[in-house]
């Protein structure tokens, strides 16, 4: 792990396993309280450096980090393959969007604006003789905590935006997979960046967690991953800024004038891409029953075309989940969909980490694919009459980070945009479309903020007003 400036070992080794195979692929630190310690003085002492540091240095850091990337990212992505078991196609693309994020970021590090104050709008006296501005500075320490099934992404976003902020930062990778995110941090350090701007811990999220989250002397936190662990982070954290992307239910709506081809080629990608593990997955798709039948045997012979197996394989189009006890979490919940009535149009069978993707029709409220996030490679469809029906549907879940709906009629699709409560919302396309420079989050139990470069650049940063008191009158 990297900690104050170097390379270090741990007093205890944690082993990262390859999900296809169940090899041990490396070891990595567990970091105790210590190293903790010394991430976080190592960071303070970063975040003096960084905040003096031009505009435009700090922009050339993160576009020779996004050059280097570019360079090593067959390397990188074979990391992230073994670690994580997604196919290498998609390790790659992951590594195509995290420099795309590192350019953007880049970019919008030039651009962190303020803008002055128009105090003599209000009639006060003596408000002619008064020059106000606001402006942007640096939070200071900001601790990025990843998850598994986007390691270099969202490292890229959390740490690039920060940097970019003028903050320095400590990076807590997913204890499955460390090893894509360390190799990163070495990119970053081969780019020139100060030595203590960047801390690395590896190890227990639980304990290092609690050690991280309540230390007053982290500004602001930034965090990917689950409701449960995002809402034990805000209670930890006390009065800091905090960016939460949490755990999505993404709902998608086919209305009878959509095309059921279009919507079957779209879905499939969709809900199984990364084998279901993107909060942004499609997971309940509501059709209009005049169209219903078709789109569940069209995306059923879509599916057909799945090849599963080894992820370095170029052929495979799917790869494991993380580890055999998620897999046996999604085997059960179709099972029990299947048991309470759905029909299981195929899929659904488990070989150790492996989920065949399954289509499971006939889906009802109180079935755990409907109302949990089920983080896996299986999608649940029911049929509607109204719209209003769906929509309801829709928003009957207590998260709101992303959803679709398929129609020609503008006036539908702007009612579905008014009235779903969610945070990311797509027309004519499946809940899982992201590019990296707009703004992304949810709503409700989704989360807080926003990432994207420029607007994660604005939720690590802190707003300060200046004010002159003239004795002569002022020119704005």
């Amino acid at each position: 792990m990297y900690v104050a400036g170097k390379w270090r070992e741990g007093k205890a080794v944690i082993k990262v396993f390859n999900p296809y195979d169940g090899s041990v692929v490396d070891t990595v630190p567990s970091a105790d309280k210590e190293d903790v310690e010394l991430a976080i003085q190592s960071a303070q002492r970063g975040a003096e450096i960084f905040q003096e540091m031009p505009y435009f240095r700090r922009s050339e850091l993160i576009e020779k980090t996004a050059d280097l990337l570019e360079q090593r990212l067959e390397e990188v992505a074979v990391t992230v393959t073994r670690e994580n078991g997604k196919t290498i196609n998609e390790s790659r693309q992951e590594l195509r969007r995290s420099v795309m994020t590192l350019r953007c970021a880049a970019e919008e590090s030039q651009r962190i604006y303020g803008e002055t104050l128009p105090l003599s709008a209000i009639n006060v006296p003596n408000i002619e003789n008064k020059f106000g501005f606001f402006f942007r500075v640096p939070c200071g320490v900001v601790l990025a905590i990843t998850p598994f099934n986007a390691p270099v992404i969202q490292a890229c976003h959390k740490a690039a935006s920060a940097l970019a902020a003028g903050n320095s930062i400590i990076l807590k990778p997913a204890s499955d997979t460390p090893l894509s995110t360390l190799k990163l941090v070495e990119i970053f350090l081969d780019a020139g960046l100060p030595e203590e701007s960047i801390n690395c811990l590896t190890g227990s999220g639980s304990e290092l967690g609690e050690w991280l989250c309540t230390d007053k002397r982290i500004r602001a936190i930034t965090f990917t991953g689950s409701y449960d662990v995002g809402n034990r982070i805000c209670r930890l954290a006390g009065l800091k800024k905090l960016t939460m992307e949490l755990g999505g239910n993404c709902p998608v709506i086919v209305m009878p004038d959509a095309e059921a081809e279009q919507v079957a080629n779209a879905l499939v990608p969709a809900g199984y891409g990364l084998a279901g593990q993107a909060c942004i997955s499609v997971q309940r798709v509501f059709v209009h029953s005049s169209l219903y039948e078709d789109v569940l045997n069209l995306s059923t012979q879509r599916l057909s075309a799945f090849i599963l197996g080894d992820p370095m394989d170029e052929k495979t189009t799917m790869g494991p989940l993380i580890r055999e006890s998620a897999a046996i979490r999604v085997e059960n919940t179709i099972n029990q969909a299947g048991v309470s009535g759905a029909r299981i149009l195929c899929g659904g069978k488990r070989e150790n980490n492996f989920i065949t993707p399954a289509i499971v029709a006939d889906v009802k409220p109180d079935m755990k694919i409907y109302r949990q996030e089920l983080f896996g490679p299986a999608v649940g469809f029911l049929p509607f009459e109204t719209f209003d029906e769906a929509v309801a549907g829709a928003n009957d879940t207590p998260y709101g980070l992303s959803a679709g709906i398929f129609t020609n009629d503008i006036n539908t699709a702007m009612q579905f945009i008014r009235k779903v409560k969610t945070g990311n919302i797509m027309v004519n396309s499946p809940s899982r479309w992201r590019v990296d420079h707009m703004p992304s989050g949810g709503l409700k139990d989704s989360g807080l903020g926003k990432e994207g470069p420029r607007y994660a650049i604005e939720e690590l940063t802190e707003g300060r007003t200046a004010i002159f008191h003239l004795r002569d009158r002022s020119f704005f």
